[in-house]
């Protein structure tokens, strides 16, 4: 790895702790669910997160360009590329590594679904991303989910099996950083860790229905030796946004349980 791409993986990874606590506000036409409030004013809501301390940000590129400037510098920034659907109803990419380099981004996000008739179109995608960020040493994070496909509905697969392969097909693509959801077992989560080769981070998942829910989600991901996560809905979808970051930093970083993370949060 060359020292620019080190570089900036080194920023986003800077915790003692070596994982990684981001949290996404790159949620819009790719989930085609309206406007959640945690969005609808973009400033309140980047200010609160960034108050809470996370390792990284990922948005897209219109939100960094118009809201970011008070905190350039201060929290390592990733540019979302993609805009697309499970379904397939939306298949886009809405920036490139360069602009990820005008921007300040110390990494790219790409995102690609597994499994059906369009899995090589989102492979395809990831590797011309990773050859054009090479250009920049711009490590590639791809977030990378595999589908299942029953009674006419495309929905994520949480299965271990599934999410190996998926996890598999991105660091065969070239990829930095590898974001799966969780499936649910510590033990087959530990495997899926164990058998990538590159740094394994984990989606903060649906939205749970309170937040000591998706911390507990977060210490199983912990235990299993995974290498952070990006946090969105279940971070910026609760009151209290800063504090909700900084219980997830007390999980992730410093592995207190979910009960003893709300209470160092004051939550």
């Amino acid at each position: 790895m060359n020292t620019g791409k080190l570089v900036r993986l080194n920023r986003i990874f800077a915790h003692p702790s070596g994982r990684l606590c981001s949290v996404a506000v790159d949620h819009f036409a790719g989930y085609d669910a309206g406007l959640p409030p945690g969005l609808q004013h973009m400033a309140k809501t980047l200010e609160a997160l960034v108050a809470g301390g996370p390792d990284a940000v990922t948005m897209h590129r219109g939100i960094a360009a118009t809201f970011w400037q008070p905190y350039a510098g201060r929290v390592p920034l990733i540019l979302q590329s993609s805009m697309i659907r499970t379904d397939d109803s939306a298949m886009s990419q809405a920036a490139t590594p360069e602009d990820a380099v005008r921007l300040g981004a110390d990494a790219f996000a790409v995102v690609g679904f597994m499994r059906g008739p369009t899995e090589a179109h989102y492979l395809r995608v990831i590797a011309e991303s990773v050859r054009e960020a090479a250009r920049f040493e711009m490590p590639v994070i791809c977030h990378i989910y595999p589908r299942t496909y029953a009674g006419g509905k495309v929905d994520i697969s949480f299965a271990p099996e599934d999410i190996a392969w998926a996890a598999h097909c991105a660091v065969e693509c070239g990829v930095d950083v590898v974001k799966v959801p969780y499936c649910g077992d510590v033990k087959a989560y530990a495997q899926i860790v164990a058998d990538c080769p590159v740094r394994l981070v984990a989606a903060g998942g649906p939205k749970t229905k309170d937040l000591r829910g998706a911390l507990a989600l977060m210490a199983a991901v912990r235990a299993a030796g995974a290498a952070g996560a990006t946090i969105g809905r279940n971070i910026w979808g609760f009151d209290r946004i800063a504090d909700s970051v900084r219980a997830f930093k007390a999980v992730l970083h410093d592995g207190l349980a979910a009960d003893e993370a709300l209470k160092r949060a004051g939550l």
